[in-house]
């Protein structure tokens, strides 16, 4: 059970309103939100919501079959069951806009909505698509979440309210309907461009076929015309019971797919395999991007959607990108959407910021999830890591095409729908730890989070102290009344309640400083675009300091954070023009110690945020 005692010191770290209120009349730049502007935000001006909608919130009973009949393995519905559909839906989501809009959301990110293959996988091991990465139809939405004008209603709902919505696309892959007739003896192993060329049926001592053709790495009409046989390392055939399964219709075409077998994550195999079984499209080919350009293109125009996060952007080849990212560009701002803001996902589970920063530079992906930023804050946040480990993140900036700058509008996150939540990784490495410190470790999280640069990512639930047992499904509990048993027996922090319940709590210690920390970024322009410069860490557990600077306002904030369980007092290197301090959050010190130099004293697991004033420019 939670101590209500804690939660009541944890707050006192939060922006109180009177310093809140102090500095709206210092920063006039504070970014629009009413309906008639909220286009005219920057990706650095938001704060993102992710969520899976089949675990947010049910508006429509009706939908929860998806129109299937009732067995579970044909409509993909079972609330007991953590890999198939609960019921949320659309309609839950528009209803919910309120409490999300009231933790100083301003913009919705959910998993792909797209039609979904109900069920797939090895009889006795089925899943469902709930979690929507396994599309059949990319024209239409799934029918367990509602219809496409439903979909409109909450675009325009989340419009009139200034808020932009974000879609999770994939071009990497769609559902598993592609077979191979030597699949099962070969259990689906990878096979090779180097033992399977183009040029031959089976292997390298094969029937010759394709003649003519020079590789997908040849991109003219011409050579494309003379790939006509797509048995070069299997045979891929669609089961007569699925053959025209698939929207658009060229999506049935095996033509179009590698047909290599499963991917095992390294090579080529990354961009040439199938992602654990899921049918990898051929996105070499011209046909593929065509297709790809029109059909996410037309959820542009027929929606007026702001942004898009891509799934398993890495496992793409880089040329798709460069003709992939200019024609969604083109076609939002000929919507009148002209930040239209696209990140890629580039899976990493260590703090490799080398590797995000490869893919802005070898390909026109502009962003990334900021997997570098989650792996260093989850490392320090549970005392795995030191806070140098993000120091050494932060330094790497300069390494993303367009330098700092573009690093401004990475996404960061704590945890997510496949790693896992930031409090699974505290509770791991801290075993012995009580609610006070659980609470208190989470909510220096969030400050790092909001803070630090970067465009901050609510994972849905951790608002509400969600506790995730695992990765994948075990994170991607239900916001609504659930009946999952692996769910229902977490202990969630900073709360009583249990998932047994629906968790919308506005008053959860969590959702409060949540809400604190976006209105205090909203206010203060050096928290969504200033510079960073390291002033301070420790290669154990302790301080992490760090200025930022908005060169336009001229505003400088110092953040300050402690991963210790210890109180610590130091001295922090500041600009020497500084004469004066104003707290923003936390305990910052009254006054400089002297002319380049704050001594500050931080709690255990603590943060403060403090603006300097008085320096050249101001």
């Amino acid at each position: 059970m939670i101590r209500f005692a804690a939660i009541a010191a944890a707050l006192l770290a939060l922006p109180s309103a009177s310093c809140a209120q102090d500095h709206r009349s210092l920063t006039s730049t504070k970014p629009q939100t009413a309906e008639s502007s909220f286009r005219d935000r920057l990706p650095e001006d938001e704060v993102i919501y992710f969520v899976l909608p089949d675990r947010f919130a049910n508006g429509d009973n009706s939908n929860d079959l998806g129109g299937y009949p009732a067995d579970r393995l044909t409509s993909g519905f079972d609330p007991e069951h953590k890999g198939f559909y609960h019921g949320g839906d659309l309609a839950g989501l528009t209803q919910k806009l309120d409490y999300i809009q009231g933790m100083g959301v301003t913009a919705v990110w959910f998993a792909p909505i797209f039609k979904n293959k109900p069920v797939q996988g090895p009889k006795g091991d089925e899943s469902a698509g709930y979690h929507g990465y396994w599309v059949t139809d990319f024209t239409q939405v799934d029918p367990h979440f509602g219809t496409n004008p439903e979909f409109k209603a909450f675009v325009d709902a989340a419009h009139a309210r200034g808020m932009k919505v974000y879609m999770d696309i994939i071009t990497n892959h769609t559902a598993d309907v592609i077979r191979y007739r030597e699949g099962d003896a070969a259990q689906y192993a990878y096979r090779s461009l180097a033992e399977y060329p183009y040029s031959t049926r089976g292997d390298v001592n094969g029937p010759p076929i394709n003649p003519g053709f020079l590789g997908h790495e040849v991109d003219t009409p011409e050579n494309w015309a003379k790939l006509t046989d797509p048995a070069y390392a299997y045979t891929p055939y669609v089961p007569e019971s699925e053959e025209q399964v698939k929207v658009p219709a060229w999506l049935n075409d095996p033509a179009y797919y590698h047909n290599r077998g499963d991917t095992f994550w390294v090579g080529e195999s990354a961009v040439q395999g199938d992602f654990v079984g899921l049918d990898d499209l051929f996105t070499e080919h011209p046909r593929v991007m065509a297709g790809m350009i029109d059909i996410y293109g037309n959820w542009i125009d027929r929606f007026g959607i702001d942004g898009f996060r891509i799934d398993t952007a890495k496992h793409v080849n880089p040329e798709f990108w460069d003709a992939f990212v200019p024609a969604m560009i083109q076609r939002a701002a000929a919507a009148g959407i002209p930040n239209f803001h696209i990140f890629g996902e580039v899976a990493t589970h260590g703090v490799d910021a080398a590797l995000l920063a490869r893919w802005t530079r070898i390909s026109a992906l502009p962003t990334n999830l900021d997997m570098a930023f989650a792996a260093a804050a989850q490392g320090i946040v549970s005392g795995t890591m030191p806070p140098a480990a993000m120091a050494r993140m932060l330094e790497d900036d300069p390494l993303y095409q367009g330098g700092a700058a573009t690093a401004l509008r990475l996404p960061t996150f704590l945890g997510n729908h496949d790693s896992g939540r930031l409090s699974m990784f505290i509770k791991q490495a801290n075993p012995d730890a009580d609610d006070e410190e659980l609470l208190q470790r989470v909510m220096l999280g969030n400050a790092l989070l909001m803070g630090l640069r970067g465009v901050p990512v609510i994972y849905y639930g951790d608002e509400q102290g969600f506790v995730s047992d695992g990765n994948d499904k075990l994170a991607r509990e239900d916001m609504l009344q659930s009946r999952v048993a692996a769910y229902n027996d977490n202990d969630l922090i900073g709360s009583d309640a249990t998932t047994a319940q629906d968790n919308f709590d506005t008053s959860h210690p969590l959702y409060q400083q949540i809400a604190a920390l976006a209105e205090l970024r909203s206010d203060n322009r050096a928290l969504r675009y200033g510079e960073t410069a390291i002033r301070g860490y420790d290669t154990e557990p302790g301080l992490l300091a760090i200025t930022r600077h908005d060169p336009a306002s001229g505003q400088r904030v110092l953040l300050a954070f402690n991963s210790s369980a210890a109180s610590i007092t130091r001295a922090v290197a500041i600009d020497y023009a500084t004469q004066a301090i104003t707290p923003l959050a936390g305990q910052c010190p009254a006054a400089i110690a002297a002319p380049g130099a704050a001594v500050i004293t931080l709690p255990p697991f603590g943060y403060a945020i403090c603006e300097l004033t008085g320096t050249a420019g101001d």
